[in-house]
């Protein structure tokens, strides 16, 4: 495992208490920052693939794909001719980041399918409280995302839609979790 910068990888993984706590592909996020490229110029007209790639620094080719499954799932829509391009369907508050994950990447399960969690919970009663919080994790996870939408993250707010507070006022000291990257690894590590 190495720490490596978000534009590198294959999969993220958000360092938790099982090195799954939420995967997004490397798919899922380049449609989440071509989707928040669009948000960003919702009403200004349609971007072309070229200028969504080179803005977000994304593969123009991969991204074709991307845009074509969004379009197909009718949440982004093309404009032809020569100010053609893509631009979003809905309103950015009207798109959750849930819709989009799970769309290019599946369910929402950091920790598994719910349905398998609460198998295990009745199965395993050595380790069903452990289980019970995996499920604690993976409906908060869900939730966020669900409650999410492109508008609150462009606008800079967090989670759920409500402006992040900072820690630091109230004396609390803020702490980031590290980003734990899998895939092949960098330059100068074996």
């Amino acid at each position: 495992m190495s720490l490596m910068p978000i534009n590198s990888i294959k999969t993220i993984e958000f360092y938790g208490i099982l090195s799954s706590v939420m995967k997004i592909s490397q798919k899922g996020l380049y449609a989440l920052q071509a989707m928040m490229m669009l948000s960003r110029h919702y009403n200004q007209g349609a971007i072309r693939i070229r200028d969504i790639a080179y803005e977000e620094a994304l593969p123009e080719k991969f991204l074709e794909l991307i845009l074509l499954e969004l379009k197909n799932a009718r949440m982004v829509e093309s404009v032809r001719g020569a100010k053609g391009g893509y631009q979003l369907r809905r309103a950015p508050s009207d798109i959750h980041l849930s819709e989009i994950i799970r769309l290019i990447d599946g369910p929402l399960a950091p920790f598994g399918d719910a349905d398998q969690l609460r198998t295990l919970i009745n199965r395993d009663d050595e380790h069903r409280a452990l289980y019970q919080v995996f499920l604690a994790v993976r409906d908060a996870a869900a939730k966020i995302l669900e409650h999410t939408t492109l508008a609150d993250i462009v606008n800079g707010k967090g989670a759920g839609g409500s402006k992040s507070k900072s820690r630091k006022k109230n004396g609390e000291s803020s702490s980031v979790l590290p980003m734990v990257v899998h895939g092949s690894p960098g330059p100068g590590q074996r």
